[in-house]
């Protein structure tokens, strides 16, 4: 089935459009992501991305060139990708896409979201349990001093579970109406399986040629108090330890990203920007695209996984968190997004995020390691970064 797009793209002047697909979100049929860019909501399945031996590029390019119409938008597919480069994709061609100007630019998305009475009772199990947690650290730490590798990001997980299953799109209203400004998403990732989350990282967009990377490292919990707040900021903007966290993953970024370019302009030194529950460390890479043809996920297959989201060398930091997580991340840290048959889209990190199923909710976080780390100082950093998915699903720690 083929839909034109022209007839499903809400007027950009239309007050409302972008929390209009917000509402309209069914976990049944649909896949939703907001981003600064756009809003966008696909419905139903025209083509779903097989998971064979073909390099996924290809796969992607034959099922979007096999619907593409004259006189038409370029088809898109949407979805998640694993943090495992073996494991299958979440990808689909939608039969439907609407698209809205972004959430932050509706004036909609500031009414609040009405009360929930009935909220689940939620069951919280710690995986692994936090001096575990701290002991995978501290052994990481040892072995990086002893010059084995540079960085690691070792993750951990809640399992909520309750009595009935969670109201996803009231959910997913929550997370986008906390940071509108962010990327929120909603997405199948296996069967009976949905992806949830509100992610502040963008990995790579493309649009007509130039590409724009936002890599995101050392971070800091916000605090309720402004003053206290105020030099949570300051102190992370002169931290020794986190900006070398930070330099790390933008050199690495720099080195992905320059092939594929005439241009690449990297800032020396990062700005802050800030979710509802933390600050992190920023720096937004822009370039030129040498080959019209190198198309976003291109890009975004070049970048992943970066030290941001699994360590330096890579390799060796796949290895560790092997050997340290006692649970398989799926789709955690790998990318959730879109592209079209023209090679433009959006690709993003998938953190602070949840994948639910049935009854259960499984929360992720994870952080950035390196030789000055403490096993403290990184439990409570995973535990700040569990607030964001906590506080829209009315639990804690």
């Amino acid at each position: 089935m083929s839909t034109s797009l022209h007839e499903l793209t809400v007027p950009l002047i239309s007050p409302g459009a972008a929390t209009a697909l917000l509402e309209a979100y069914s976990p049944a049929t649909d896949r939703f992501l907001a981003s600064p860019r756009h809003t966008l909501l696909g419905r139903g399945t025209a083509a779903e991305i097989p998971h064979d031996d073909r390099p996924l590029t290809l796969r992607i390019r034959e099922a979007l060139e096999a619907r593409r119409r004259p006189g038409a938008p370029a088809p898109v597919v949407l979805g998640s990708l694993p943090f495992a480069p073996d494991a299958p994709p979440a990808l689909t061609v939608p039969e439907e896409v609407h698209w809205a100007p972004p959430l932050r630019e509706d004036p909609l998305v500031a009414l609040p979201v009405p009360h929930q009475e009935d909220r689940p009772r939620w069951r919280v199990t710690e995986v692994p349990a936090p001096e575990r947690y701290g002991e995978a650290v501290a052994a990481a730490v040892a072995r990086m001093r002893a010059g084995e590798f540079d960085k690691v990001v070792l993750a951990r997980t809640l399992e909520l579970t309750s009595p009935r299953e969670p109201d996803l799109p009231a959910m997913l209203r929550r997370l986008a109406r906390r940071d509108p400004a962010g990327y929120t998403f909603a997405v199948p990732s296996g069967p009976g399986r949905t992806l949830v989350g509100a992610s502040p990282e963008l990995l790579v967009s493309r649009q007509d040629g130039r590409l724009v990377a936002n890599p995101l490292a050392g971070s800091a919990p916000r605090s309720t108090d402004l003053a206290e707040d105020v030099r949570r900021a300051v102190a992370l903007l002169e931290s020794p330890k986190d900006l070398h966290e930070h330099a790390v993953v933008v050199a690495a970024v720099r080195e992905a990203l320059a092939p594929y370019c005439t241009s690449l302009e990297v800032p020396e030194r990062p700005t802050l920007v800030r979710t509802a529950a933390m600050w992190h460390l920023s720096t937004t890479v822009t370039g030129e695209l040498t080959d019209v043809d190198t198309t976003a996920l291109d890009l975004a297959l070049a970048l992943h996984p970066t030290p941001a989201v699994c360590g330096t060398p890579t390799d060796v930091a796949r290895a560790v968190i092997a050997e340290s997580e006692p649970f398989d991340r799926g789709p955690y840290t790998g990318m959730v997004g879109w592209q079209d048959a023209d090679g433009d889209g959006e690709w993003v990190v998938t953190i602070r995020c949840a994948e639910a199923e049935g009854r259960t909710l499984r929360l992720f976080a994870g952080a950035g390691v390196v030789a000055e780390s403490s096993p403290e100082a990184e439990t409570a950093e995973t535990a700040a970064k569990f607030r964001t998915f906590l506080d829209a699903v009315g639990a804690s720690l």
